[in-house]
């Protein structure tokens, strides 16, 4: 080997990822804000529009049903648009959703755009994960899409608690007007940094579907949506566990979330690491490992210190598997990655829900403390069916 060839050699192993990435990375920030943030703001949003706090709490739900049935059909929708040109659409759509957030007269109104802001939620997030992928040698498209998925693990740890504090003391309206100019910020960074990539001429729709309907998708699709469910099963009824069970005060809750979220945005980084390094049996591990941890989480929620320390790591687990999962998902259709992309978002956003759901029920019947071995019953049938679909593949490539 010569010398030029070892320093190229060098160069590739050492390349760095393109700063036009964390375009994307302010724009996932952004819609991570937009979605979060008014959980910390319903009483005030509520009072102020004069409706009572569960209706104010079904802001949150449409949100989330927007993105679960809207991001596949705005995907189809628009998947003729250049990619960078529908990333800028999507960018202004969601700054004039917020600003319009911003000068809401009713409660009416404000339901309305955060359906239509929603809309750009699961799309940005599919176009700019096949994007991101696109940007960086085949070795290394779990971790671009770790770091552009990093603006939302970022949006939870930095964004909401700041979005909330601005919206406790200038009203929640301001809350909105900041995520708007943070759109303002991503918009501008996508214009000048994303490159225009060629693309293929776009399969038909009815290929497209095809590709997203093949039943070992639509396997990878229900197991990334049992690991949200088990996930948001716990998740969604965190704080209550710690004041009830482990005995925190309720001014130490918000300090545990922030370092869960320290973990999630790590996890982010591990996962894309180790789905480049093994892109299957990563997934599978780390399911195991989410698992395993939950049922951790059983004994020591009974302990303060040990409780905080097990979620700091379920954290890290829960999110390092997102990366690869979705690059599994785009791999599998081939003829509609964008789509596939999409798709595994709204899947991610039924499972929150299904989980909700189940905590809420699992409550009611069986206690609080029931919670966490639920949650690893989730993930322990998602390990099993990607085990499952695994074994077949192995076969598959033997014969």
């Amino acid at each position: 080997m010569n010398l030029s060839q070892s320093i190229n050699r060098k160069q590739a192993v050492k390349e760095p990822f393109p700063i036009s990435i964390l375009a994307l990375t302010v724009g996932a920030f952004a819609i991570g804000m937009t979605e979060f943030v008014i959980m910390g703001l319903l009483p005030n949003v509520a009072e102020d529009l004069n409706v009572s706090i569960s209706s104010a709490g079904q802001l949150i739900t449409s949100y989330a049903l927007g993105v679960a049935i809207g991001a596949p059909i705005m995907t189809i929708l628009t998947r003729k648009i250049p990619q960078k040109t529908l990333l800028c659409l999507l960018m202004v759509l969601f700054i004039l959703g917020n600003a319009i957030s911003v000068i809401a007269p009713n409660y009416t109104v404000l339901m309305v755009v955060r359906i239509i802001t929603a809309l750009t939620h699961g799309t940005f997030f599919g176009v700019g994960a096949v994007i991101a992928s696109n940007l960086v040698r085949p070795d290394k498209r779990a971790g671009a899409v770790s770091i552009m998925m990093a603006g939302l693990t970022i949006a939870n740890i930095v964004g909401v608690p700041l979005g909330t504090f601005i919206g406790q003391h200038l009203g929640w309206r301001a809350s909105f007007a900041t995520i708007a100019i943070i759109g303002i910020v991503a918009l501008i960074g996508i214009l000048m940094f994303i490159p225009h990539i060629r693309q293929d001429k776009p399969a038909s729709l009815a290929k497209q579907i095809t590709a997203l309907v093949q039943p070992k998708l639509l396997l990878y699709l229900l197991i990334g949506a049992l690991g949200n469910a088990s996930l948001f099963t716990v998740f969604t009824y965190i704080a209550p566990l710690l004041q009830q069970i482990s005995g925190f005060a309720e001014h130490s809750v918000t300090w545990i979330l922030v370092l869960f979220g320290c973990g999630v945005t790590i996890g982010n980084f591990v996962g894309g690491k180790l789905a480049d390094w093994k892109l299957t049996p990563s997934i599978l591990g780390i399911y195991f490992v989410v698992c395993i941890i939950l049922t951790i989480f059983t004994f020591t929620v009974h302990h303060p210190i040990a409780a905080v320390v097990t979620i700091f790591f379920w954290g890290v687990a829960s999110f390092s598997v997102m990366p690869g999962l979705q690059i599994r998902i785009m791999s599998l259709a081939q003829e509609a990655p964008a789509l596939a992309s999409t798709t595994s978002h709204s899947a991610g956003n039924l499972g929150n829900a299904t989980g909700a759901f189940i905590g809420g029920w699992v409550i009611t019947q069986m206690g609080l403390t029931s919670l966490p071995w639920v949650g690893a019953i989730l993930v322990g049938l998602g390990l099993v069916l990607g085990i499952a679909c695994y074994i077949v593949e192995r076969k598959q490539s033997v014969m």
